[in-house]
């Protein structure tokens, strides 16, 4: 009889305390019934939006990007980027393995050793897509990185707006925002 009022008593102070955080409470919002298989083809990355020191020191050489999102063998997503670097194309693959809820993926970045969430926020799937990534880089650095995924390199100025109010919904500011011009080469077919 001791151990079922112990047992109840610990639930009454959780009850009280709140339960332990776990990862699931603390994801993005997603986009709602979201369809992997819709998302996968051609995205255009048009606007990019950090709190990253680098980014804000390089946000003026950057350009649009192509990447061609496919699924993994995990059940997660390969996106393949091409862009220009130094004068020259260059292409990486980034694999998001899947989490628990659909539209959540983490990515485990090899340059700088840390752990992402990337969060599929919304999306129409034929026309656009906001991602929002979080995670640490370094010492502990808080990193916010969101993007704006076009199917084609032209953005209406209606999406350009929403890029601009969800970037500062997630708590980034004017100077942290780039829309990316379309280089000469690398994005084409």
């Amino acid at each position: 009889m001791a151990a079922v009022r112990m047992l109840w008593m610990g639930l009454v102070l959780l009850g009280l305390l709140g339960f332990p955080q776990t990862p699931a409470q603390d994801l993005d919002p997603v986009q709602p019934n979201f369809q992997q298989d819709k998302f996968l083809g051609r995205w255009y990355s048009a606007g990019l939006a950090s709190n990253s020191s680098w980014f804000r020191e390089k946000k003026a050489e950057m350009s649009m990007c192509r990447t061609v999102v496919a699924p993994s063998t995990d059940g997660g997503l390969n996106l393949t980027s091409t862009f220009l670097r130094k004068k020259q194309c260059e292409t990486k693959t980034m694999l998001l393995q899947p989490m628990a809820v659909s539209g959540h993926y983490t990515y485990h970045s090899p340059h700088w050793g840390s752990k992402h969430i990337v969060s599929v926020v919304e999306t129409n799937y034929n026309e656009y897509a906001l991602l929002f990534s979080r995670g640490t880089k370094g010492r502990g650095q808080d990193f916010r990185m969101a993007t704006l995924y076009s199917r084609t390199q032209t953005v209406k100025n209606e999406l350009k707006e929403k890029f601009i109010n969800f970037s500062n919904a997630q708590g980034l500011t004017e100077e942290d925002i780039v829309f990316l011009p379309q280089p000469d080469m690398c994005i084409q077919e």
